[in-house]
């Protein structure tokens, strides 16, 4: 990425962040499996206008990787990391399990969420049985535990990027290793077990229309894990969100991050 990381400590765990550019604060929050990776072609672009953070969840990247991860983690790590980086209030941005994240902080945290802009957002599919495959494999100990190791992590490294990335040319090697380095990592598999056999907020859903944010649903048209019908499902909610569909998969920001950062940088001064 080109950009140096630092790592602080939120509460009982250490996050890994990268910072950049000067303006109102937009914080960057990955989808599972991921990392500030996923962001790294629009965190530039966004820097031009922004204060752009870019973080690693807690069990991902170079975050901590506790056996004991919940998503009930996620909140208050948030609220941490804005209190030690003297952020009062910042935009969020969030992709996948990331998108779920930053509404969840709109639905709880009024007052330290401006606008959220969520693209292929979880949040409909937020029960073990409902989940993605990949979520799945990961809550499988025997699976899980395969995945552990190189060449098969690897192998289903390239295989789910060649699912959920639409243009293939996007799939680089570079790309892979990045996806797949931090599952090496000691801990990794078990704290994203643990992560996904926590318990989730019933009340998820029925708190969306409780957001006062201005909401930007942005989708890819091909994602193969989480239809467009859910995009419009959270235009429904979200009292005045509306939506924009691109032509890609699951990620959008990896496959267009020009267009992304277009979208987000005008939604987010409008």
């Amino acid at each position: 990425m080109g950009l140096e990381s630092k790592v602080i400590r939120v509460g009982r765990f250490d996050v890994r962040y990268v910072r950049k550019g000067q303006g109102p604060p937009v914080i960057l929050i990955h989808g599972l499996a991921s990392s500030i990776y996923s962001w790294a072609d629009v965190i530039g672009p966004l820097s031009e206008k922004f204060d752009v953070i870019a973080l690693d969840l807690p069990g991902f990247g170079a975050s901590s990787k506790p056996d004991d991860l919940s998503f009930d983690d996620y909140e208050p790590t948030l609220v941490g990391l804005m209190n030690a980086l003297k952020l009062p209030k910042a935009h969020f941005v969030g992709n996948s399990m990331g998108g779920a994240v930053s509404l969840l902080m709109a639905a709880r945290q009024r007052d330290r969420v401006d606008h959220v802009v969520i693209l292929d957002s979880a949040g409909f599919n937020m029960q073990p049985g409902e989940r993605p495959f990949l979520a799945r494999l990961l809550a499988n100990r025997t699976a899980g535990t395969l995945a552990e190791h190189l060449p098969v992590r690897r192998l289903l490294t390239r295989l789910f990027l060649r699912r959920l990335i639409q243009d293939e040319t996007r799939i680089t090697d570079e790309r892979i290793d990045e996806y797949t380095a931090p599952f090496l990592s000691p801990g990794a598999v078990a704290s994203a077990r643990s992560l996904l056999l926590s318990r989730v907020d019933e009340g998820f859903v029925a708190n969306l229309g409780s957001i006062q944010a201005k909401t930007l649903v942005l989708w890819g048209r091909f994602d193969p894990w989480l239809p467009e019908s859910h995009a419009d499902r959270f235009v429904a909610e979200i009292k005045g969100a509306r939506k924009v569909v691109l032509e890609t998969g699951h990620m959008p920001q990896e496959e267009r991050p020009a267009e992304v950062s277009r979208l987000i940088g005008d939604f987010l001064i409008s």
